[in-house]
């Protein structure tokens, strides 16, 4: 298997977008529910693990006149959300970095970003750091949002018990089979994923663990807009 970054997930970036949708129930309802939760004043957006540029394209069709500053790893994920995003006109409202959101926690004087970002969002990315720099990433993120910023993530989340774990996994599976999915051909697309940076593989932490983390960091409200069995959208504002 071609090794990948954590999140590349596939040996090839173009079988992103389509194998993504068929290894997780309702991926664009996800990135939908955070689209809604960004304010419509919002006129500078973080992302943070941008990926192939999905959820940066849903916010820009959302809220044409923002600007999206957008931070990934990966080379050829950014190059691939480049062309995305210019293809649909987007190209003076979409700011691709190479940088490692790991590293801008930790040391955010290395990275000229800016603050006062009006939002922050990320999809399926911060779940690959462990939970001690996910609290930092939290902290690093709430010091770069304005007064009334928001930050909304979606992630995979670990299962409150074993028994839960179990019927998380028979949702996934039942839902791929109604789709007409063979979630074995999909598998055998995927890469093997080495660390890489602040990032490796799955480091799930509970939903109840995010949220305490986010008070933490000093977000006064925390929320869980959307849950799909193992997956959520949660979040809150400063």
């Amino acid at each position: 298997m071609q090794q990948v970054f954590p999140g590349e997930v596939f040996a090839n970036t173009a079988d992103f977008d389509t194998g993504i949708r068929q290894l997780l129930p309702r991926y664009d309802e996800m990135l939908e529910v955070i689209t809604r939760c960004v304010p419509s004043t919002s006129r500078r957006i973080l992302e943070l693990g941008c990926g192939t540029g999905e959820l940066s394209l849903k916010i820009l069709n959302r809220f044409p006149d923002a600007q999206v500053i957008a931070l990934d790893y990966s080379p050829r994920m950014l190059q691939f959300a480049q062309n995305k995003i210019t293809a649909a006109g987007y190209q003076q409202h979409w700011t691709g970095t190479q940088a490692d959101f790991g590293d801008w926690a930790d040391n955010p004087e290395k990275f000229d970003i800016g603050s006062e970002f009006d939002a922050c969002v990320s999809s399926l990315a911060i779940h690959h750091l462990q939970d001690e720099m996910k609290l930092k990433l939290f902290g690093r993120i709430a010091a770069s949002l304005t007064q009334d910023g928001c930050f909304w993530n979606a992630d995979p989340t670990l299962p409150e018990s074993p028994a839960l774990a179990e019927v998380y996994k028979v949702a996934r599976e039942e839902w791929s089979l109604q789709q007409g999915i063979s979630l074995t051909e999909i598998r055998a697309k995927r890469g093997t994923s080495t660390t890489q940076g602040y990032s490796s593989q799955d480091q799930l932490a509970s939903l109840d663990a995010h949220l305490q983390m986010l008070s933490k960091a000093r977000f006064k409200t925390v929320a869980v807009p959307w849950k799909y069995y193992g997956l959520a959208v949660f979040g809150g504002w400063l």
